[in-house]
């Protein structure tokens, strides 16, 4: 059985990925599993850059298959912001609240259309030998001005999704998979795992 290293210690993510490799004939084990991984620092100024760089560094340190994933969330009010910086927008050790917080103080006097936003995820796929590849899924919606639901983690509960009239977290895991950036990013990851698998 083949054996696929997630560069992460983000119990969400692991979850996410593993209900989406549920069935394969692959080991998949987390960075809690894998001992002597050097720390990568996430310094990339794009999502590419850091996914590519923790798939790059845990797969040169273990010999293994290493999907590595950067994602965040796109404020178009903000610039693009916090984009790169989502997990520490409110701080280097930042809760999800905190973050949440954050980003509805900064939105406040932003009116109901001018709340567009994206999720985009980029996940690097890095094997011994070959050349690390990206593919990247977004999920278009809007900021509400109230976290909703207790289903997910990050920015869902604050991330309305028009076509479901409800915000990611308000979803279960199944639904949330179908059109999430993550779940589009690894539906494309799949392929490129198929291809080195079988």
């Amino acid at each position: 059985m083949k054996k696929i290293v997630i560069a992460t210690a983000n119990p969400g993510k692991l979850e996410e990925i593993n209900q989406l490799l549920a069935g394969w004939p692959v080991e998949v084990v987390s960075l809690k599993e894998v001992p002597g991984v050097p720390k990568i620092v996430e310094d990339r100024d794009t999502f590419v850059g850091n996914a590519v760089k923790k798939a790059e560094v845990v797969s040169s340190h273990t010999g293994e298959i290493t999907i590595a994933d950067d994602s965040g969330l796109e404020v178009d009010a903000l610039d693009g912001a916090p984009g790169v910086y989502s997990a520490r927008f409110a701080g280097e050790h930042a809760t999800d609240e905190e973050n949440n917080r954050k980003l509805l103080d900064k939105l406040k006097e932003v009116e109901e259309g001018h709340r567009t936003a994206r999720f985009r995820c980029v996940i690097a796929i890095a094997v011994p030998g070959r050349k690390t590849v990206t593919v990247e899924g977004a999920c278009e919606g809007m900021i509400a001005f109230e976290p909703e639901g207790t289903n997910g983690f990050g920015y869902d509960p604050l991330f309305y999704y028009p076509p479901k009239n409800c915000t990611l977290a308000q979803l279960d895991s199944v639904g949330k998979n179908r059109v999430s950036h993550r779940g589009k990013a690894l539906e494309k990851a799949r392929q490129v795992l198929r291809e080195l698998l079988y």
